[in-house]
């Protein structure tokens, strides 16, 4: 009987985590606005970036809220439906974030997991999360390329929640594969970075 109610657990937790991060905000936004399928502009992405550069700074920020909010909103059902043990929570973090990138609802074509990650795991430690955001800012400040400080954010994060302290292995470890998720997402940033292709973002939210 306890095995069954483990398996309960992780079915439920990893399904509803799933699901929630599957809803595609940014392609939702930009259909509503533009009509179209976000995928076949820009980057191609459905992140906030790339409708930040397609439809402008409001739409931008409000997909970034809203992929950050199923993030945190994944997590905190699972604490309060299931139970706040760190297995549960960090379960429900990594199936979030996979939601996201890999959305049912998109046939699998989904975003790279930035905004998803910050929300989830601004639930678990938001220290950490506040730590990467000023290593974010810092970045995109002084080289404008979202991507890069994307990429250097995630990299990062693991060892912001070490440094913090006072976090189980099971966190830690969703830290991990989270940013190892997003940082894969990125592989064709890097390619372009390394080519000196990469976009860069203005004051405007534009590319040049």
């Amino acid at each position: 009987m306890e095995q069954i109610a483990i398996i309960w657990k992780v079915v439920v937790v990893a399904s509803l985590a799933y699901l929630l991060g599957s809803i595609p905000f940014g392609y939702l936004v930009y259909r509503l606005r533009h009509g179209g399928d976000i995928r076949t502009t820009g980057s191609g992405n459905i992140g906030a970036t790339n409708v930040l550069r397609t439809t402008g700074i409001t739409a931008g920020v409000a997909t970034f809220v809203l992929d950050s909010a199923k993030g945190y909103l994944a997590v905190w059902l699972s604490a309060t439906l299931i139970g706040n043990a760190p297995v549960w929570i960090s379960l429900a973090a990594v199936a979030v974030i996979l939601g996201h990138i890999l959305p049912v609802f998109l046939k699998f074509r989904g975003g790279k997991g930035v905004a998803t990650s910050f929300g989830a795991f601004l639930a678990i430690s938001a220290s950490s999360v506040l730590i990467v955001l000023v290593i974010f800012l810092i970045v995109v400040t002084i080289w404008h390329y979202v991507s890069l400080a994307s990429i250097v954010a995630a990299a990062a994060f693991p060892l912001a929640m070490l440094m913090v302290g006072g976090l189980s292995t099971y966190e830690v470890g969703a830290g991990f594969l989270g940013a190892a998720l997003v940082i894969i997402r990125h592989r064709s940033n890097i390619y372009r970075l390394l080519k000196g292709t990469e976009n860069r973002i203005n004051a405007k939210g534009t590319a040049r």
